[in-house]
């Protein structure tokens, strides 16, 4: 059943990793609801970060306040525990709140090898993929979370992963590294979850599914205009989504007064649309997991990979 549009005036949010793809998408529609949203990343307009890719922090931050919101960005590295204690002890003194911490650092598609064993896939690559992919989310919740304590209402806190709990439980993803990758940040939701739930805060893991983000469209060939020519080649897109589905997922969690019922939980974009009644930019209601699930063949299932 679909849900009034609670504001989120007077919120204060932080997106890790807001750069593009999901963080940005979160970013833009937590502004939509009228919330100020710090932005982080390590693009910016005066240097790319390794992705050399053209977008940029600056940028999102503007989108964020174009919707409605406030958008502020501070280039961040997450794996710098005194950038991100800065960037903690800006928000407190800027604002003396933090409502929510939306964990989507990630920086990983240039390290994984697709099949790759343990013994083949570059070392380095590897272990600097654990290390932007969950180091990232430790370093930020040490020091954001006791701010994001202090606040009324306790707090929500977003562990963006790539596959649900379910999916993922039985499912050899890409490679070791990347398989950690993603069941530590399903891990860690969980254990922020006991660790949160008794001082009155949320914590959940949140995956979008076949994600139409500026990385994936190039790889595709295509534009948000013309996504559907990419079907000739591979029909499963059809179950992909924009950036703003997920953003409109957390949206909705940070507007629920409810939202505790998620504590520790592992949720997708569309299945939370099924229950708060939001749709993607096109009306539609994609589900990407539960297609992988219930659709395709449960053994040889085609993997999602690459959200971002």
């Amino acid at each position: 059943m679909a849900q009034a549009q609670q504001t989120l005036e007077g919120r204060v949010a932080l997106v890790a990793g807001a750069t593009r793809g999901a963080g940005r998408g979160i970013a833009v529609e937590l502004g939509a609801r009228g919330a100020t949203v710090y932005v982080t990343g390590r693009s910016t307009r005066g240097r790319r970060s390794e992705y050399d890719r053209p977008e940029t922090i600056e940028e999102t931050a503007e989108l964020v306040t174009a919707a409605g919101g406030q958008g502020i960005a501070v280039v961040t590295d997450h794996l710098v525990p005194a950038q991100v204690e800065a960037l903690v002890g800006r928000i407190d003194a800027e604002q003396g709140r933090l409502d929510v911490l939306v964990n989507d650092i990630w920086g990983g598609e240039l390290l994984f090898e697709w099949e790759s064993t343990v013994w083949e896939h570059d070392l380095d690559k590897g272990l600097r993929l654990l290390r932007l992919a969950v180091e990232t989310h430790a370093v930020t919740s040490h020091y954001a979370l006791p701010l994001l304590l202090r606040g009324p209402g306790g707090g929500l806190v977003v562990e963006m992963t790539d596959g649900t709990a379910e999916y993922n439980a039985s499912r050899y993803r890409v490679s070791f590294f990347y398989d950690i990758a993603k069941s530590a940040v399903l891990r860690m939701a969980f254990a922020l979850g006991h660790e949160l739930g008794p001082r009155g805060a949320t914590a959940l893991a949140l995956t979008p599914g076949w994600l139409r983000s500026e990385m994936m469209l190039d790889t595709f060939g295509v534009t948000e205009a013309n996504w559907r020519d990419a079907l000739e080649k591979i029909p499963h897109f059809a179950i992909s989504e924009t950036p703003s589905y997920v953003g409109r997922a957390v949206a909705a969690l940070a507007a629920d007064p409810e939202v505790s019922r998620w504590n520790g939980q592992s949720l997708s974009s569309g299945q939370l649309a099924g229950v708060y009644g939001f749709t993607d930019l096109d009306g539609s209601r994609p589900d990407a997991w539960r297609y992988m699930v219930e659709v395709q063949d449960p053994g040889r299932p085609a993997d999602v990979t690459g959200y971002r």
